[in-house]
């Protein structure tokens, strides 16, 4: 191994332990979502099911995935934010538990297999397809709550990372909003049932419009849009006269009209690569 490689195993070992030290709580959970992640890996070639088209473990393995994403993401931001350590206990163990809770319903509906998301075929599936919502609701509020929080302080950290704190946050309670889409239409995709043919593993639909789309672009500004800061704070700009969070404004806001116009091209029907 070369001294690159074992420089580079250093820094990602210390960077594990930095944000195990942050938040213990939501880097077990994201770490317990990322082996489930793993499990359903290997389980999922031996279900020879289906649910609207696909392996059942499909779906949730990509829970699994973008929870893990999320929970660390938070697990990181959290130690920013100057506020009490009581309140940002509370945020934590409030997200932890939507997030297992979330999670524990996708999985118990794959394995019934049956769809986790808009199915009231009967009073249980409504009632779970119900649960899930309310603790997305109050996982979206805690991190509204979170955002608010940021507004309010100022982190003793460069002005371009934390306005893309700012805006990631602001973007990602935004695009939690657009569920509210698919639950108006009891249906993710526009112009054709769901189900149907689509990208691999994330499925999107290449037949009509998928509003799942705008929503995964939008919550994943929340690690998008801070690391653009972070990484625009790192440049020299000595001599330049724009200035790095000037940039930064400017990305966040291409940012969200790309989610936006996903968004707007999803309610006109049209699949993501007619026009990408």
């Amino acid at each position: 191994m070369g001294s690159a490689s074992v420089q580079s195993s250093i820094k990602a070992v210390r960077w594990l332990n930095t944000l195990i030290d942050r938040n213990r709580v939501l880097f077990s959970v994201a770490a317990g979502h990322l082996i489930l992640f793993l499990l359903m890996l290997i389980v999922a070639p031996f279900d020879a099911r289906t649910v609207t088209g696909i392996n059942p473990w499909i779906k949730p393995m990509k829970f699994a995935l973008s929870i893990a994403i999320y929970t660390a993401t938070m697990a990181w931001l959290l130690e920013h934010l100057p506020s009490s350590q009581q309140m940002k206990r509370w945020v934590t163990r409030g997200i932890a538990l939507a997030m297992l809770v979330e999670m524990a319903l996708i999985t118990l509906q794959a394995a019934r297999g049956v769809p986790s998301h808009f199915n009231n075929t009967s009073l249980f599936n409504a009632a779970v397809f119900a649960v899930m919502g309310l603790v997305i609701l109050g996982n979206t509020a805690l991190v509204a709550l979170v955002t608010l929080q940021f507004y309010r302080t100022r982190p003793a950290l460069s002005a371009a990372y934390f306005w893309g704190i700012r805006l990631g946050l602001t973007l990602f309670v935004l695009a939690s909003l657009e569920g509210l889409a698919m639950i108006d239409r009891m249906s993710h995709a526009v112009g054709v049932a769901d189900g149907g043919p689509g990208l691999p593993f994330v499925n999107w639909s290449t037949e009509g419009g998928d509003l799942r789309i705008a929503h995964f672009i939008g919550l994943h500004a929340l690690q998008v849009v801070p690391l653009a800061g972070y990484l625009l704070s790192r440049l020299n700009w000595a001599g330049r006269r724009v200035r790095p969070v000037i940039w930064l404004w400017a990305f966040a806001m291409a940012y969200a009209v790309v989610s936006v116009s996903l968004f707007v091209q999803a309610l006109a029907g049209q699949p993501l690569l007619r026009v990408w």
